[in-house]
């Protein structure tokens, strides 16, 4: 018996299974991961002091390239692939307790997955934030606002009969900024209650969400890994599953039986 049909049979006999996404699963919808060989960071580590959260306020020049960058790619709008879709069928198998992705990409969310069970721990790239009086609004609104000559757009909120003019960001958690309480909560629960925590396409380097692998191990679940390379983690799988994400997730789900 392969490791695929041991990770098949582990779901195959699960009531509620937690799945972990990370950057991996989206690598085939045409979105580069971070930390891989070809990652955005590993090529250009500058790219990563760029995601601090104290630049984002302090650097006013860093804002308006941002700002011009993603006005210039946002006609280009990734789609779902078969290892996003392979997930919405885990769903309608009846097995999924909770979808924490590490993604802001919005594809599960694109794929069909039930918005009640997800958690974007890292935020989402499809709304921004104002720091200040916390307004949020769609990510098209403000690059609209930089179509038509507003380098760096700030909050139109009113607050107190005038405009918030607080800075606003991208609804993302960037490095510096404090994760969601109650999305670590549903995390550390999800992994918490489980039969099989299923981690795709995340290095498990990232804490304290690569913490939902241990918690699990620890409460008595099954580990499942998929992914492309090794991972922080693999020491703590029950069984690791190697290859293209968007092959092996709809192998892996296949022909499961309906709770």
């Amino acid at each position: 018996m392969d490791d695929l049909d041991v990770a098949r049979g582990l779901l195959e006999a699960a009531d509620l299974v937690s799945v972990l996404t990370g950057a991996g699963i989206s690598t085939a919808s045409g979105i580069p991961d971070f930390r891989g060989p070809e990652g955005v960071w590993t090529k250009d580590p500058a790219a990563e002091a760029l995601s601090s959260y104290d630049t984002w306020i302090r650097d006013h020049d860093v804002r308006r390239r941002a700002w011009r960058r993603r006005l210039d790619v946002r006609g280009v709008r990734p789609v779902p692939n078969d290892g996003h879709r392979a997930l919405v069928e885990l769903e309608r198998s009846g097995r999924l307790d909770v979808l924490v992705t590490q993604n802001v990409d919005g594809l599960h969310a694109d794929a069909g997955t039930d918005p009640a069970r997800l958690v974007e721990i890292h935020g989402s790239s499809r709304e921004v934030v104002c720091l200040t009086c916390g307004d949020r609004g769609p990510v098209d609104a403000a690059l609209d606002r930089v179509a038509h000559g507003e380098e760096d757009p700030t909050c139109l909120a009113r607050v107190s009969a005038r405009h918030c003019g607080g800075i606003l960001k991208s609804a993302t958690i960037s490095f510096g900024q404090s994760l969601i309480a109650n999305d670590l909560e549903r995390a550390d629960a999800a992994a918490s209650r489980c039969d099989v925590l299923l981690a795709v396409g995340s290095t498990l380097s990232v804490w304290p969400i690569a913490g939902m692998v241990p918690r699990a191990r620890e409460s008595g679940a099954d580990v499942i890994v998929v992914n492309g390379a090794a991972t922080a983690m693999d020491s703590l799988a029950t069984v690791l599953v190697s290859g293209a994400i968007e092959v092996v997730l709809p192998r892996l789900v296949e022909g499961l039986s309906t709770r």
